[in-house]
């Protein structure tokens, strides 16, 4: 079960939102499931309509507009003449919330939804339960989501009903915590980030919104991620990745250490905007883990002459990432040599032999073949896909097993072997010629990789892993096939690794337990607007549990 927790105001607009037809009529009988007393007993589980959004809207607010009560919070924002960043204030009473499952998890009843509602709003503080004045709320239920997702939205009021204010401070490591317990109660699957200490980063509503109010398939974020993947696989080093930054159509900018022009700690990466739209940047971390500065030079040399070349290229672009151009200008500038696609296969089929003695458990090297098998599709698919397809499918679902913690990683081990040449040539080669067909045996290695890889997690135990890789890369894989010839007797001398075949037996979810219905007055609780006192030393006083 997935948190999504944003801040904001104007608490009716929000229900309104909620109670209306979505902006892609994906709303559908939209209902409470739960909620503050009095409002369940006025709007019970009918079908909401405007009036009665507005009229909940309004209840939800009347604690803050009865005490006169400003919630505010901090944020950054950049000056578009100066660039620089600043902070400010900005209101924040309404606490909104929506916990999603998987797709493939079906469907809850609104009994259990209204369960899990109630008690996760219980466990973030906002009842009674926290022994404090009870903040008004309401779940609301509105149809499966455009990917398929069942999910409840919560909103919260920030005011308490005696007009102290609650505390949202790390509220988003409290709802992950919070869903975690509430997953095994309910027996729901378990997020795979938090079971093993992987997964992707989630995408944020305004993304999604952004891409779609501009035509485009997929975030920005998940286009990025591609693109920096794909460079940081088929480069040598450090300078090398700048460069391909360049030649991959985005910019880039550094991040140097405090006080140094000479130290780069990380950097940002952004689309190239259109029109009078500004660039959005993303810090590598932001994209995935895997792709952070320092986790990144665990693939590349260490050394003297490498850095400097690495920190001049940093310098060019950091002066004007609109207009860097390369300081040293290397071999991503050239048609790699037909001959290569050989030599790289070889490299991919001695790094598959090797992998034989890696422990299962060695999760830093698995994340390692992860990280690289993953970056080879992605630089393929940058080169032949206009619009992500299979190939772009196919390097987000196996770099899913590259998202390790910091903690958890180590640089690769020298005698591995590396798939940076299949990366580089997928990315630079020709599109006519002998492409084809090289990519096919090439194809085939990078194959044998993911089940590889899809053996280790089996191994590992890692069973609700694998049969997600499973059942998302046999179609994908199948539809990249399809498109190359196939392979030379010749080539398929060598004995073919089993075909990825589903788990036997699916994982069984347990009978979801209900909660017992509530038996509180239907009335409103009184609202008595105080004079508050000027001694009032509320740790309460911003909304976010700070003085």
């Amino acid at each position: 079960m997935i948190p999504n927790i944003t801040r904001g105001t104007r608490v009716v607009g929000l229900m309104t939102y909620l109670a209306g037809e979505g902006r892609a009529n994906e709303h559908t009988e939209q209902h409470l499931v739960a909620g503050d007393h009095a409002i369940m007993a006025r709007h019970g589980y009918a079908v909401l309509d405007a009036a009665a959004a507005r009229e909940i809207g309004i209840a939800l607010d009347t604690p803050r507009l009865a005490y006169g009560v400003d919630v505010t919070r901090q944020v950054r924002f950049e000056d578009p003449q100066t660039g620089e960043l600043h902070t400010g204030r900005v209101p924040a009473d309404v606490w909104h919330c929506s916990l999603s499952l998987h797709a493939d998890e079906g469907q809850l009843s609104d009994e259990q939804w209204g369960a899990i509602a109630q008690q996760f709003v219980d466990r973030m503080g906002f009842t009674e339960e926290s022994g404090k004045a009870p903040c008004r709320w309401v779940a609301v239920r509105h149809g499966l989501s455009k990917n398929g997702n069942d999910h409840v939205h919560i909103a919260v009021s920030l005011v308490r009903e005696d007009g102290t204010k609650a505390s949202t401070h790390n509220d988003f490591k409290r709802a992950q915590d919070v869903c975690r317990d509430l997953e095994r109660e309910h027996s729901l699957t378990p997020l795979e980030s938090r079971q093993l200490g992987m997964g992707e980063r989630g995408v944020k509503p305004g993304e999604r919104e952004s891409a779609d109010r501009r035509g485009r398939v997929e975030v920005d974020a998940h286009r990025l991620e591609r693109t920096v993947r794909a460079a940081a696989i088929a480069s040598l080093d450090e300078g090398e990745f700048v460069r391909r930054m360049r030649r991959g159509g985005v910019l880039i900018r550094p991040r140097y250490a405090a006080g140094r022009d000479d130290v780069v700690a990380g950097y940002s990466v952004a689309l190239r905007p259109t029109g009078e739209d500004r660039p959005v940047w993303y810090g590598g971390g932001r994209l995935a883990r895997d792709l952070t500065l320092p986790r990144l030079r665990e693939g590349w040399p260490d050394g003297p002459q490498t850095a400097q070349a690495a920190v001049e290229e940093w310098r060019a672009t950091s002066k004007n990432p609109w207009q860097y151009r390369p300081v040293a200008p290397g071999r991503e500038e050239e048609t790699p040599d037909p001959q290569l696609w050989e030599q790289y296969s070889r490299e991919l089929g001695e790094l598959r032999t090797r992998l034989r003695d890696v422990p299962a458990t060695d999760r830093a090297t698995w994340a390692h073949v992860a990280r690289e098998t993953a970056g080879a599709f992605a630089a393929w698919s940058q080169r032949v896909e206009t619009t992500p397809g299979p190939l772009a499918e196919t390097a987000r679902e196996l770099s899913r097993s590259a998202h390790i913690r910091a903690h958890q990683s180590a640089p690769k081990p020298v005698r591995m072997g590396s798939a940076s040449g299949a990366a580089m040539i997928l990315l630079q080669a020709a599109t006519a010629g002998r492409g084809t067909a090289a990519e096919a045996i090439l194809f085939r290695q990078l194959g044998r990789l993911s089940v590889a890889l899809l053996d280790a997690h089996k191994a590992a135990g890692d069973a609700r892993r694998a049969e997600q890789m499973t059942e998302s890369l046999r179609g994908k894989l199948a539809a990249i096939q399809e498109r190359l010839p196939a392979i030379a007797t010749k080539d398929t001398a060598q004995p073919a690794e089993p075909a990825l075949t589903p788990e036997e037996e699916a994982v069984r979810r347990a009978q979801r337990g209900l909660a017992a219905p509530g038996t509180r007055s239907p009335l409103p609780n009184p609202i008595t607007p105080r004079k508050r006192s000027t001694s009032d030393t509320s740790r309460d006083r911003d909304g976010n549990g700070r003085g």
